[in-house]
């Protein structure tokens, strides 16, 4: 029943500046049903070496994460975490390996993958959060 936002994120990466405007979305609006969920993983340029415990350290004391950051899990190759099967794999409405770390899947109240963004889509541009007030709207 929530809308959720599936990122996976990196915490020595370009873009995980990316984290402060996730969060600022995920506090707005958390009431409307949105969820933010942050998939660490290692898969691109090793940029996420630390533990699970070092990066939810790092999130929350950098960006004041209060979102939902699981264990950190393969998001590509042959040892690719299911979600991320589910959500790139050949039946995926968008197919195709993630490209880099912040990575963005919109999933609608009824679970289906309603949009993709890849790392450049900023989360508060007016691309993702339209979708994201879209999907919200509907009930």
């Amino acid at each position: 029943g929530k809308v959720l936002l599936v990122v996976n994120v990196a915490s020595e990466c370009g873009f995980t500046r990316q984290y402060a405007p996730l969060e600022k979305i995920h506090r707005e609006h958390a009431e409307e049903g949105l969820v933010v969920l942050g998939f660490p993983s290692n898969d691109f340029g090793g940029q996420e070496p630390g533990t699970n415990e070092q990066i939810r350290e790092f999130c929350q004391s950098k960006f004041d994460v209060t979102f939902p950051l699981f264990d950190k899990i393969r998001v590509k190759g042959e040892e690719k975490h299911p979600l991320y099967t589910a959500l790139t794999g050949a039946k995926s409405p968008f197919p195709g390996e993630v490209k880099w770390n912040f990575g963005k899947f919109l999933i609608s109240r009824d679970g289906r993958i309603v949009q993709r963004f890849e790392s450049r889509d900023e989360p508060d541009s007016e691309q993702v959060l339209g979708a994201i007030r879209k999907e919200l709207a509907a009930k």
